[in-house]
């Protein structure tokens, strides 16, 4: 077992294993990870429930696999082995509405003085966003 860190609304450290470069957390911490429980039903969440009907699908050894998870739910994911991390994006649904709308989500980050800014605190007004990634 390794401590792998799943960010979806926020970063979350799990126990779970890398098999074949899947990571792998067991059912029971799926919840804490990204809020979805695996049922008898399906994959739950506050009385939504989407159909598994595969689960051999998302079962890889004693554990799941949470991009296979990702995937059911229609969401993109980023597995890295070498971070140890996996990160899960919106669904679908959000982000078809803003590329159609043509609106970002709202988001913080720190600038390079280290205060943190908000995408909304600049509304109204002009703004350039450089993103970059050393990847």
């Amino acid at each position: 077992m390794s401590e792998i860190t799943i960010i979806s609304e926020s970063a979350t450290p799990t126990q779970g294993n890398w098999i074949g470069g899947t990571a792998c957390i067991d059912p029971a911490s799926l919840n804490d990870a990204i809020g979805w429980e695996l049922k008898p039903e399906g994959l739950c969440r506050e009385g939504i429930c989407v159909p598994v009907e595969d689960r051999e699908r998302i079962k890889s050894g004693d554990g799941i696999d949470i991009a296979e998870v990702a995937k059911i739910l229609g969401r993109p994911s980023l597995v890295s082995s070498s971070t140890n991390t996996v990160t899960i994006g919106q669904p679908s649904i959000i982000r078809s509405r803003a590329l159609s709308e043509r609106e970002a989500p709202d988001f913080t980050l720190e600038d390079l003085d280290g205060e943190s800014r908000s995408l909304s605190s600049w509304a109204g007004k002009k703004r350039l966003l450089v993103a970059f990634s050393s990847w």
